[in-house]
C-alpha cells in the first residue's frame, strides 16, 4: 500500500503568524501519528517562514520514538544564514530517514518545478552520495513528462514526482494529459530503478483517482489540503479518511 507521510508546515505557519509556541508543531504531527499515518513531513525553508531549526531537531525525536519515517525537504543548493545552517547541515542534526531535495527559491511561495537532471545531474550526485554517507534515503523532486530516468545516474533512491500540475488540470475538470505525463514518468522512473513519491497539492478529493492511474507510487506527502480540510473536521478524521484512500486504492 501507498504510504502517507503528513507535511506539518501548516501548523508552523498559524504558529508564526501570531508568535509564541501556539499551536504545537509537534503536537500536531503526534496527532496524525497517532491516527495512523506513516511518516512527518517538513520542508525547513532558510528565511524559517514556517518550520525552523528546533522543530526539524523535536520532530525527529518524536519520529525516531515512534519509530517512523522522518522526511525532511530541502534545497541542498540554499546556502547557510543565521537561524539556517544548510540542508546538508539540518540532515547531519536531524539524520532524516529520507531526505528530498526540491530546487526552490527563496523567493518562491511554494516548491513550483522539479530539478533539470540532465542539466543540474552533475552537481547533485556528490550532495546524494553525502546524504548517503548520512544514512538518508534519497529522493528528488520531479517534474511528470520530464527525464526523469536521468535521476538515477545520480545515485538517488527515488524522485518524488511534483503533482501540481494534475491537481490544477484535476480542478479544471481535465486530468487525462496530467494523469497520463504523471503514469509515464512514474513507469519511466521504476524501469530505471526507482522509486517514486508523489506530493503537491493532493487532496481528498484527487487522490483516489492519482493512484488509480501513476504505477509505483510508493509514498504520498500532503500537507496543505490535509491541514485545511482538518481545520473543519479535525486531523484524526482527516488522515484516518486519507488513509482509507489509500488503502482502496
Amino acid at each position: 500500500m501507498t504510504v502517507l507521510s503528513v507535511n506539518v508546515n501548516k501548523i508552523a505557519v498559524l504558529r508564526n503568524s501570531r508568535g509564541g509556541d501556539a499551536p504545537d508543531v509537534v503536537r500536531a504531527a503526534r496527532a496524525c501519528l497517532d491516527a495512523g499515518a506513516h511518516g512527518i513531513t517538513v520542508h525547513p525553508r532558510p528565511d524559517a517562514r514556517h518550520i525552523r531549526h528546533g522543530d526539524v531537531l523535536a520532530l525527529s525525536v518524536l519520529c525516531r520514538e515512534r519509530g517512523v519515517e522522518f522526511n525532511l525537504e530541502g534545497n541542498p543548493f540554499a546556502p547557510p544564514r543565521t537561524g539556517y545552517p544548510g540542508f546538508l547541515a539540518l540532515c547531519e542534526q536531524a539524520r532524516p530517514a529520507q531526505a528530498t531535495l526540491v530546487p526552490d527559491g527563496d523567493g518562491q511561495l511554494t516548491s513550483d518545478h522539479g530539478f533539470d537532471f540532465e542539466r543540474d545531474g552533475q552537481a547533485l550526485r556528490p550532495l546524494v552520495a553525502a546524504l548517503h554517507d548520512l544514512g538518508c534515503r534519497v529522493s528528488l523532486f520531479a517534474d511528470a513528462g520530464g527525464a526523469v530516468q536521468a535521476a538515477a545516474a545520480t545515485g538517488a533512491d527515488r524522485i518524488e514526482l511534483y503533482t501540481g500540475p494534475f491537481a490544477e488540470a484535476f480542478a479544471a475538470g481535465d486530468a487525462l494529459a496530467a494523469l497520463a505525463a504523471c503514469a509515464d514518468s512514474a513507469g519511466r522512473a521504476h524501469a530505471s530503478g526507482l522509486g517514486v513519491n508523489a506530493g503537491h497539492d493532493l487532496s481528498q478529493a484527487n487522490l483516489g483517482a492519482f493512484l488509480a492511474t501513476v504505477p509505483h507510487v510508493t509514498e504520498v506527502s500532503i500537507g496543505h489540503a490535509l491541514i485545511d480540510e482538518a481545520l473543519y473536521a479535525g486531523l484524526d478524521v482527516t488522515v484516518r479518511a486519507y488513509l482509507r484512500i489509500l488503502a482502496g486504492a
